[in-house]
């Protein structure tokens, strides 16, 4: 036992015992449970209800996404119409590591069902997927356009090399 561990515990039981009534058996259980708990914070453990609420989140993972609100299983705060900004600014975590933490699939979207739904209707209504794929197509178009002028001019650098080496030696008279 280290010696300074045993100092606190003496210290922090007898300041308590002076305040109040113990038996002996109290005394013990006191003097074990301050001394234990003085140990944990010296090796940096987490405590007893830190390991159980990281361990067992409040409600079922799949049950935290709600047709409305999404909750958060660290926190166990609720209301939220997306958790990815909660996330981070709280727990400084990202999506996949929440994911990976409560054994979510990849694929499962961190926000609330109305609202997913509401995204989905406002992007139908302005027809993104279309302009979507119009933008794509003229994409592959000027890449497939640059593709065609890129070797042209490389053969041209090709050819100019040559023809500058040969004009070096004529100019040595």
């Amino acid at each position: 036992m280290s010696s300074i561990l045993v100092e606190l515990t003496a210290n922090i039981v007898s300041s308590h015992a002076a305040s109040v009534e113990m038996s002996s058996d109290e005394l013990l259980q006191e003097i074990q449970k301050v001394y234990g708990m003085l140990k944990q914070l010296e090796g940096d453990l987490p405590l007893e209800g830190e390991v159980a609420a990281k361990s067992a989140p409040a409600m079922a993972p799949k049950k935290s996404i709600q047709k409305d609100q999404v909750v958060c299983l660290i926190c166990n705060k609720g209301g939220f119409k997306t958790l990815t900004r909660h996330l981070k600014q709280v727990h400084n975590m990202k999506p996949g590591e929440y994911r990976k933490q409560f054994g979510l699939p990849a694929g499962t979207a961190l926000a609330a069902k109305s609202y997913s739904e509401a995204r989905r209707a406002a992007a139908q209504k302005n027809n993104l997927a279309a302009n979507l794929e119009k933008a794509r197509a003229t994409r592959m178009a000027n890449l497939a356009a640059k593709k065609k002028t890129a070797p042209a001019k490389a053969k041209k650098a090709v050819v100019a090399k040559p023809a500058a080496k040969a004009a070096k030696p004529a100019k040595k008279k």
